[in-house]
């Protein structure tokens, strides 16, 4: 069973280039200069945060961690729907009022509602965790997008789906004409740069900008 995916937007990331500076202020010759301020960031970046979460490897390994236990309880779910259709069919052995039928339905009842119970609750606890594995994958993406602007001068960083366009897909299509960005230059897509960060182990500094994918 495939776990959803529900991917989550991001802000802030970086570009490469050195952070540029303002001259200070000429100062009178028997004066200490006056030190450099750096200037705002004023670079933008793009990133495809689709592609980040699909290559992530913590993420993958968790998520495939819990598609697995989502497949164990499935089966251990199938393995008591069969058994109390097994009783169903043992009921109709009985005559309707007899003390051996009432206890088999009522046996029969308490195992239905048990089912119900426990496949909400497994479903939600699957669903918290889920979400929990997408904030943490996301506060991680978050830091490294912060540290990896920082230190380039990046302003502003843009979110862009490079996925292709299905021609067959009216929602993609739709999707693809409504995107905020039109055009962009591939030297400042900082995915890949972004996702080398995540996938370091420890996660090292940030690299070069304008690395392709």
């Amino acid at each position: 069973m495939n776990v959803r995916l529900a991917v989550i937007a991001i802000v802030a990331a970086a570009l490469g280039a050195a952070p540029v500076f303002a001259q200070a202020p000429a100062a009178p010759a028997a004066a200490a200069a006056a030190p450099r301020a750096t200037a705002p960031a004023a670079h933008t970046a793009v990133i495809d945060v689709g592609y980040i979460f699909k290559n992530h490897a913590r993420f993958k390994g968790a998520m495939d961690k819990m598609k697995d236990e989502v497949l164990a309880a499935e089966n251990a779910l199938k393995a008591e729907r069969d058994r109390i259709n097994g009783l169903m069919e043992q009921l109709k052995g009985f005559n309707v009022g007899t003390p051996e039928y009432k206890k088999l339905e009522a046996e029969v009842a308490k195992a239905q509602g048990d089912f119900n119970v426990n496949a909400q609750l497994q479903k939600k606890d699957f669903m918290d965790r889920e979400a929990k594995v997408y904030m943490q994958v996301y506060g991680e993406i978050e830091q490294a997008v912060g540290q990896f602007a920082r230190q380039h001068g990046i302003a502003v960083v843009h979110r862009f789906d490079g996925d292709p366009v299905d021609s067959t897909d009216r929602n993609r299509i739709l999707g693809n004409i409504t995107r905020p960005i039109v055009f962009h230059d591939p030297q400042i897509d900082i995915t890949g740069d972004i996702l080398r960060m995540l996938n370091a182990t420890p996660m090292a500094g940030a690299p070069a900008a304008g690395t392709q994918r």
